[in-house]
């Protein structure tokens, strides 16, 4: 049975069998100092990627900043520039629990079109956003100074861990449980503020997320998961899609008889936000087939999915105030059905 997607409950992610997240332990690999608002980097600020060497001095034995691990698919954007996406304030997980959390010393940004490949973990087709210290990255003030020259790739890289034991991986996602703490109540609320604070989204922004969390949480106390079937076991259909295929996205009554009465199929939840695409028509953007699993480092094997062009995770309808990681929807092929059409979308 493949076992991810995302929990209704008011958190990202999320399976059957939840678990307490290990609270984790913080040692800091870098003498502590005080950083004023105005010091830290926000959305639109150019920055470059430190050169290999630099980053190994800040490195712990396991190749991490405060169990954040620096992974070999991040040293091809080394001595390069990007602009600042958001501050990640807060973070979503999923897998074999749910929830929200952050980052403990408030240092952590995500950068303009920057992914991870999963070259170097089996090929992980899970595409996760990559979280950037900032002790990594460093701003550009002139955008025409010559690039810092890279040195020490190869000797970065062979201190660098891919796996922390027999069939587990090590990288971001695996250890996003030991990197982070958990968000209290009182936390999401301030959170909302931060994103505001350091320009992640608007006030309407967010205030729009958190009408639709408001609404969706109270519709499923009310009548219980959207989309809800009401079987015991889900169906599967194969249409051996391929990137670029056309599809259409099948009626919402078409859907629901192909979810349980917690509304996932085979372990893989329908979204609230995904019917808004019942009846539309996209391309197949390519088929995900393994994906690691957030605090696990288990590779997870799904079986007729495939990601939308386009189409990320509304997390603002399970998660109070949104997520800035971007995770990619997940849609089941029995979900789908081929088009004909030429230019549908």
């Amino acid at each position: 049975m493949d076992h991810v997607g995302l929990d209704c409950d008011g958190h990202c992610g999320g399976s059957r069998g939840l678990r307490s997240p290990s609270k984790g332990k913080f040692k800091s690999q870098s003498p502590k100092r005080l950083i004023s608002m105005s010091d830290k980097m926000r959305p639109g600020d150019l920055v470059e990627v430190k050169s290999p060497r630099e980053i190994q001095e800040s490195l712990d034995n396991n190749g991490t900043l405060n169990g954040l691990p620096f992974m070999p698919e991040m040293l091809p954007f080394c001595g390069k520039r990007f602009r600042v996406s958001l501050r990640a304030v807060k973070t979503c997980y999923y897998g074999e629990s749910s929830g929200i959390r952050r980052f403990p010393s408030e240092d952590v940004v995500l950068l303009e079109g920057v992914r991870c490949s999963g070259a170097d973990h089996d090929g992980c087709q899970k595409a996760c956003r990559i979280f950037w210290k900032e002790s990594w990255l460093r701003r550009v003030e002139d955008a025409s100074a010559p690039l810092a020259r890279e040195d020490g790739n190869d000797d970065l890289r062979a201190t660098l861990k891919t796996v922390s034991g027999p069939d587990k991986y090590f990288c971001q996602s695996s250890e996003i449980l030991r990197s982070t703490v958990e968000l209290s109540r009182w936390d999401r609320i301030t959170k909302c503020f931060e994103d505001i604070r350091y320009n992640n989204c608007g006030v309407f922004e967010m205030l729009r997320r958190i009408g639709v969390w408001s609404y969706w949480k109270a519709r499923r106390v009310l009548f219980g998961p959207f989309g809800r079937g009401s079987g015991s076991t889900t169906p599967s259909q194969t249409l051996r899609l391929e990137p670029g295929d056309l599809v259409e996205v099948k009626s919402m009554d078409s859907i629901r008889q192909t979810l349980d009465e917690r509304a996932y199929n085979r372990g893989l939840l329908f979204t609230p936000s995904m019917k808004n695409l019942c009846g539309q028509q996209r391309k197949v953007e390519r088929k995900i087939e393994k994906i690691i699993v957030d605090g696990t480092g288990v590779m997870r094997t799904l079986r007729n999915t495939v990601y939308l062009e386009g189409e990320l995770c509304e997390c603002s309808c399970v998660a109070f105030g949104g997520c800035p990681r971007g995770e990619f929807s997940y849609w089941r092929e029995i979900w789908l059905q081929r088009s004909e059409k030429a230019g549908g979308q």
